[in-house]
């Protein structure tokens, strides 16, 4: 039997659609419903599914009153509010594309995304990092923008654009991946085979607002079915996340690895009665961490796998538990192979993980580089660079990168992207980055480089930190006189390690 699942075939996405419209279908019969609660330590505010479109939609207005104009792509430099989302959506109500950032980004990084994208204007909270454009759209603006009449939704093609997300590329230049409208109706799939997500739950989320796990997951996907989202708010530690989880009755929790991690690092049992199942992604996880989540609260984890270009496509869920190490599933509707460069392997070979192009999901490529897409593409499939094993039932296990991709706390870093920063300082002759295990299912990145002398670690910081994202800068750095190198004198990253002491 060959490692190829095809679900089934899904339900074509309706036309005109857009996915704002999509997203906030519900707000017509479920008006004064909770849409959204920001959980504080001592009180909550909330949206109701009719404040929440109303807001989104006078946003709309706002920004074509603006000047801008459908298929204007408008690059967002918000914080972790509740402006970011409502951004995002009031954008793409109006049929403009937004392209949504991490605030961590550094004004560098932001410039090569203006030029790139030829970006007609920047949606922008003063305080995060931007460089310059001539057409700024400040928060204060945006959030005067809720009180204007509600724009009409910008109808039309499905597969037309929708909006940009950045991630890294294997060439260590960050690529823009497009996604269409028809990509939020792809996620039904994630809804009944990953969440179970009912009406009646409430979803926690524990990511910030303006990363795409929690814009996804957190948000959009509880709105497209009416019910409830709860987002902490901005600067909640993970110690509070138990409390928080209790008062406001969350019966699903969904973070990275990361979050639990630190979760269980404060508590021992812990006492959560409305608590359904909690769910994870962004990195691998671990079962030691499964197993003492499900110990401390009697709830289970359920993973899924995906990517920027994909969102997620394998996972398990209450009907379907994983096996083992095993990732899950194809959720229904997909199809998905484990390839080798002839076809899709025999079960239980190893191979690389790939979903058909016609998935709904599938970004509709790389902007402004389509050698680089076509490259992903092995005919009618997309490879996703991960290697991975499927089973006699289909449950697909994940056996790590095909290339030297890093992951920092559910985002996906290149090496080279964090090398190439590093080698302009004055004192780094040579420089190596991958990631390294310094205890039980904790990975950090860490630079390994060669120059005349050992460099101050505090001076190190501060030249990364004008130069990549918090996420993508090296937590520790190690001076060596040699780095290691294969016969052809290419740099053996997945060697550094073993270089690594405490």
């Amino acid at each position: 039997m060959l490692s190829e699942c095809d679900t089934g075939p899904f339900a074509p996405c309706p036309e005109p659609f857009n996915l704002a419209a999509h997203v906030l279908r519900h707000a017509d019969d479920l008006p004064g419903k909770t849409a959204l609660e920001v959980l504080g330590d001592t009180a909550s505010t909330s949206w109701t599914y009719a404040q929440l479109e109303a807001a989104v939609r006078g946003t709309g207005t706002g920004l074509l009153e603006a000047g801008l104009k459908p298929g204007s792509i408008v690059l967002m430099r918000l914080g972790n509010t509740v402006d970011f989302p409502i951004a995002y959506l009031g954008a793409i109500a109006a049929g403009l594309v937004p392209v949504p950032t991490s605030a961590q980004l550094t004004e560098p990084e932001t410039a090569k995304m203006i030029a790139d994208l030829n970006v007609a204007a920047v949606l922008r909270d003063p305080s995060v990092p931007c460089a310059a454009h001539p057409k700024q759209i400040l928060l204060h603006d945006l959030q005067d923008m809720r009180a204007h009449p509600p724009c009409a939704y910008d109808m039309g093609d499905p597969n037309r654009l929708a909006y940009v997300v950045y991630t890294s590329g294997t060439s260590g230049s960050a690529r823009a991946v497009a996604h269409a409208h028809r990509a939020i109706w792809a996620r039904q799939m994630m809804v009944r085979d990953w969440y179970d997500l009912r009406v009646d739950d409430r979803l926690m989320h524990a990511g910030a607002f303006n990363w795409t796990f929690t814009l996804g997951t957190g948000l959009m996907d509880p709105w497209t079915i009416g019910a409830t989202a709860l987002i902490p708010e901005p600067g909640t530690p993970p110690k509070a996340l138990p409390g928080l989880l209790r008062q406001s009755r969350a019966s699903i929790f969904a973070a990275a690895p990361g979050v639990y991690r630190k979760f269980l690092k404060h508590h021992g049992s812990l006492s959560l009665p409305d608590l359904r199942h909690g769910l994870c992604a962004g990195e691998k996880l671990s079962l030691h961490l499964s197993d003492q989540w499900t110990q401390r609260t009697g709830t289970a984890l359920f993973e899924a796998y995906g990517m920027s270009e994909c969102s997620t496509f394998i996972s398990s869920c209450p009907a379907h538990p994983a096996r083992g190490e095993a990732l899950g599933r194809p959720q229904t509707g997909r199809r998905v192979a484990i390839l080798c460069p002839d076809g899709p392997v025999p079960r239980g070979a190893e191979g690389t993980i790939a979903i058909h192009r016609s998935d709904p999901g599938l970004m509709l490529g790389y902007l402004g580089a389509p050698e680089e897409t076509e490259a992903r593409m092995q005919g009618d499939w997309f490879l996703t660079g991960d290697q991975g094993a499927m089973d006699s039932e289909g449950q697909i296990s994940y056996l790590g990168r095909a290339d030297d991709m890093m992951n920092a706390g559910g985002f996906r870093v290149s090496p080279i992207e964090v090398e190439t920063a590093l080698s302009a300082h004055p004192g780094i002759t040579q420089v190596g980055v991958t990631t390294v295990e310094v205890k039980e299912d904790t990975h950090i990145i860490v630079a390994f480089y060669t120059g005349a002398h050992d460099l101050e670690i505090a001076a190190l910081e501060a030249f990364a930190a004008k130069r990549l994202a918090r996420y993508k800068q090296p937590r520790a750095y190690v001076h060596l006189d040699i780095l290691p190198t294969g016969a052809n004198g290419k740099l053996l990253r997945r060697a550094l390690p073993a270089y690594f002491t405490r």
